[in-house]
């Protein structure tokens, strides 16, 4: 059984940890904001006047924050006095840049030897690329990501800044930081997680290199078998000009499909014939052009046909699944994602709204002395 987020009082499955979030862009915030939701008590430092958040930037709730200028030797020791009480420091700058601040692994660990220093860059730490500027879409298309999404016939399309920035990045730093706090609560020690978005994506295509050394793979989009090159496993449109998505993989499933939406025979006999792929992916878009999505829905949504509508992001909320599970809450008058995943022993809590106004550094020391 699992729950969802109770009252914004502090709880889930990380209460009790202690998070120094060094203020940046990005995939580090997203972090921070997910082992927030977590029960983290997550304390961001930021520069004077950089900190206060507007209600609507989502990742920036569930925390507090102190204004420190880490260019003062005071405010560097401050920093370090707060570190000495943490169990978890995520920084997203450039390598070099918290050495330089008399902040980095090496001084801090000093201060406190079980601490997990998380490292979040797009180029790693180290290697040729270390010190240039980037962002998701370069990180993702050095791995081969971006070079496999989009049109067989047009150019590489961006999936927003998902697949680098969230996937290959923040979610690789918290199971990173987990594990290391795991092993530092074993063993006493702290270590330094170098956490590189173009690794973490890598890491991510592993299928997609199974695919590559079992000769099941064509370098070449919209020709595979997950990249919209099936049949089964892509989009259509509809005749009101909207979309639905089909993933009808497993025979059974593709079976459910041909049944419910009317496909001829010639489908049923040719599901895993490549060559087919592109005649009937025309015949099956024609047949979708016919009816509307509501229609299509009405037909297939709830079947195991593998069927959805696609939806935007101002419709997701009101699907009647997403709604049903308070997959969306809505937080001073913001729509946005509950605390996930859920679990049954350690609920978390509703979330707390980005802070408006900064944390004593001294309340937030006192608090972390006790």
């Amino acid at each position: 059984m699992s729950e969802t987020p109770t009252t914004s009082v502090r709880r889930g499955p990380l209460t009790g940890v202690r998070v120094v979030e060094f203020g940046g862009l990005g995939p580090a915030p997203f972090a921070a904001m997910l082992m927030a939701d977590l029960g983290a008590d997550v304390l961001r430092i930021d520069r004077p006047g950089k900190g206060a958040s507007e209600s609507h930037d989502i990742t920036s709730r569930n925390r507090r924050y102190v204004e420190l200028d880490l260019k003062r030797d005071a405010d560097v020791a401050s920093a370090l006095a707060l570190l000495e009480h943490a169990n978890v420091l995520i920084e997203g700058f450039r390598p070099g840049v918290m050495e330089r601040l008399g902040l980095g692994p090496d001084t801090a660990l000093a201060r406190n030897p079980k601490l997990v220093y998380g490292r979040m860059t797009g180029w790693g730490q180290t290697g040729p690329l270390a010190e240039a500027a980037g962002h998701d879409i370069n990180y993702i298309a050095i791995t081969g990501a971006l070079g496999a999404i989009g049109p067989g016939q047009g150019r590489p399309v961006p999936p927003l800044n998902l697949v680098g920035d969230y996937g290959g990045g923040a979610l690789y730093l918290v199971v990173g930081a987990l594990s290391a706090l795991l092993s530092s609560r074993e063993t006493g020690r702290g270590q330094v997680i170098d956490c590189a978005m173009c690794d973490g994506v890598s890491h991510l295509l592993s299928l997609f290199h199974t695919f590559q050394a079992m000769g099941q793979w064509v370098d070449r989009r919209e020709a595979n078998l997950l990249d919209g090159g099936a049949h089964f496993y892509g989009t259509y449109e509809c005749a009101d000009g909207k979309y639905v998505a089909v993933g009808a993989l497993e025979p059974q499933f593709y079976a459910e499909l041909c049944k419910r939406a009317g496909l001829e025979a010639h489908f049923t006999n040719n599901q895993n014939d490549p060559v087919q792929w592109p005649a009937l992916k025309r015949d099956i878009a024609t047949l979708f052009r016919q009816r509307s999505r509501a229609e299509w829905c009405t037909i297939l949504e709830g079947t195991d046909a593998c069927f959805s509508p696609v939806l935007s992001l101002r419709e997701a909320p009101e699907h009647p699944h997403l709604s049903a599970r308070g997959s969306y809450i809505d937080l001073q008058g913001v729509k946005q994602a509950a605390p996930a995943p859920r679990f049954s022993g350690t609920p978390t809590a509703l979330p707390l709204p980005p802070p408006k106004m900064p944390t004593s550094f001294i309340d937030a020391l006192h608090a972390w002395s006790r």
